[in-house]
């Protein structure tokens, strides 16, 4: 994958473009929410830029071998590992992953590609997991 800038906005809308396509394709929904909540602004692109680094990681994914695109898009855990730690900025790191979280959210159904890549996000980044309740256990019927 194309290396960015450490801290830049390139880095960090490159990991809500993974959460984007952590279901395997994007959803008009979710593009409905980065307008909603205008996530290049709050990145710092323009959205056309946004546009862009979501097209190039499309790119990236179909281009690289050690990467799979299939049912739900995924990276393996040295690319992951590296592309998340292109984004250090601590300030940065919760705006990204609030997006990330919102997005997953946006079409009111979170799949296991997007509840995984959220709580990789999260654990690698030592932040709070941001789907606590999927996590937690069936309770029984009193």
């Amino acid at each position: 994958m194309r290396s960015y800038p450490h801290n830049s906005p390139q880095a960090a809308a490159r990991i809500v473009a993974l959460t984007m396509l952590a279901d395997g394709h994007f959803s008009h929904d979710e593009f409905q929410a980065l307008e909603r909540m205008q996530a290049a602004q709050g990145l710092g692109l323009l959205p056309s830029e946004l546009m862009e680094v979501l097209h190039d990681c499309c790119e990236d994914l179909q281009s690289h071998p050690q990467l799979a695109w299939d049912e739900a898009c995924r990276v393996d855990q040295a690319t992951l590992s590296t592309l998340l730690d292109e984004v250090s900025d601590p300030a940065l790191r919760r705006q990204v992953l609030q997006c990330c979280r919102t997005l997953a959210q946006a079409d009111r159904h979170i799949a296991e590609g997007e509840a995984v890549m959220l709580a990789t996000v999260a654990a690698w980044w030592q932040l709070p997991d941001p789907l606590p309740s999927l996590r937690e256990a069936p309770r029984a019927a009193a």
